[in-house]
């Protein structure tokens, strides 16, 4: 890949396409309808072939534009349109107004990941005029943020096409590095169920709040041990599964025994086979400690598992023929990554194995003045011209 700054004659339209999808609010609560109708509208008049995947409620959709034949192994190049919430109080300039200083674009999503929305946006003339060999499935969902909700149907919707795509490059910022594995996750919420009363006769209650400490207590064990006992794969940022309490809510006042408390916690796995049986093994031990001393003061007592969401881990696609057909064009290998991605989904649902390489850095999602390097678009926009000559040669 070209080392430069600034450089690509498609720099200036990735800026302005990037600033515009930074002005459509798709914080992962609202719709995204309008940035999907925006995008697909472009594309269309480029001359793609256009599907959109609605949800039930029609107000978020995923879109799938096609250049190129139908018929044979092609590319997959994916992105999420949603956002984290901005939370506008610790940011310089507006959340949803780019603002460039310093070789930077701020904004909420620039660099998580409407960067590479952008980039792929810039790409796209120079998609629709040449005369492509294999297809390029450019595909954007909602609510990657939120459990990866869209992507399966667009994964649905590649695995049942006669020849489906042979890769997927996620656009995920990886500095324009080559990942080749992504954790799994399970969230999980629980409810914990006690009895209310006055605090002065505390021994004749079941304290929900109290119990919930103590499960999330072994929570915290049993992440301690995979960082003792692994299992371990040095090739991700944080070599071993992670299991951690992330929020929790319960009691009413000082002089009241909680009769509720929930909290939800997180398993983030890199072996996939081990997750489920883990997090079964955990619940079982729980619910074998506390359940009996629990209803040994009240019939009512009790605790309840909620999943939120799964989305599986993208596994390494090295050895597939996708990868060894693109082997030529991918840049510098950046290992393996435990933040999530859609790849695990277009892997286990859609059969199409997956990569991540996409502009920017995961430092710089999720907080105030999001940013982008503009030098990474640049590095996108290059990467880009390659995957359209790899798909223009046979």
């Amino acid at each position: 890949m070209k080392d430069t700054i600034m450089t690509h004659e498609n720099l200036d339209i990735a800026k302005t396409h990037l600033g515009r999808l930074i002005g459509f609010d798709t914080t992962s609560a609202l719709p995204n309808r309008a940035i999907i109708d925006h995008m697909a509208d472009y594309f269309a008049g480029l001359g793609a072939h256009i599907t959109i995947l609605p949800d039930e409620t029609g107000d978020k959709a995923n879109l799938i534009a096609r250049f190129g034949p139908e018929g044979k192994p092609g590319l997959v190049l994916s992105g999420h349109t949603d956002v984290v919430p901005a939370g506008g109080a610790n940011w310089t300039t507006p959340p949803f107004e780019m603002d460039e200083r310093d070789g930077r674009l701020y904004g909420r999503g620039s660099c998580d990941m409407k960067g590479f929305a952008a980039c792929v946006m810039a790409a796209a003339p120079g998609f629709s005029s040449a005369t492509l060999e294999r297809p390029l499935y450019l595909c954007f969902s909602y609510d990657e943020e939120v459990g990866c909700l869209g992507a399966p149907a667009i994964a649905r919707h590649l695995a049942a096409l006669d020849v489906p795509p042979m890769l997927a490059i996620i656009g995920e910022p990886s500095e324009m590095k080559l990942i080749t594995g992504q954790k799994g996750k399970i969230a999980m919420r629980a409810h914990v169920r006690g009895t209310a009363g006055h605090s002065s006769f505390a021994p004749s209650h079941v304290n929900a709040l109290e119990y919930a400490a103590r499960i999330i207590a072994m929570i915290q064990d049993r992440g301690r041990t995979y960082v003792e006992h692994g299992p371990f794969d040095p090739d991700f940022t944080v070599p071993h599964a992670t299991m951690l309490a992330t929020t929790i809510e319960g009691g009413i006042a000082t002089n009241v025994t909680p009769d509720r408390c929930s909290f939800t916690f997180e398993l983030r796995s890199i072996d996939e086979s081990r997750a489920r049986p883990d997090l079964d093994t955990l619940l079982s031990e729980v619910e074998a400690q506390f359940l009996p001393e629990m209803r040994a003061i009240s019939d009512e007592a009790g605790i309840e598992w909620e999943e939120v969401f799964a989305y599986p881990a993208m596994g390494d696609a090295t050895r597939t023929p996708g990868f060894e057909a693109l082997r030529h064009i991918l840049p510098e290998w950046g290992g393996k990554v435990s933040f999530g991605s859609e790849g695990g989904v277009f892997e286990v649902i859609g059969g199409v194995p997956s990569v991540i390489i996409g502009p920017g850095s995961i430092k710089q999602a999720h907080k105030a003045d999001e940013f982008i390097e503009i030098s990474q678009l640049d590095a996108c926009l290059y990467f880009l011209d390659q995957v359209t000559e790899f798909a223009i040669n046979r």
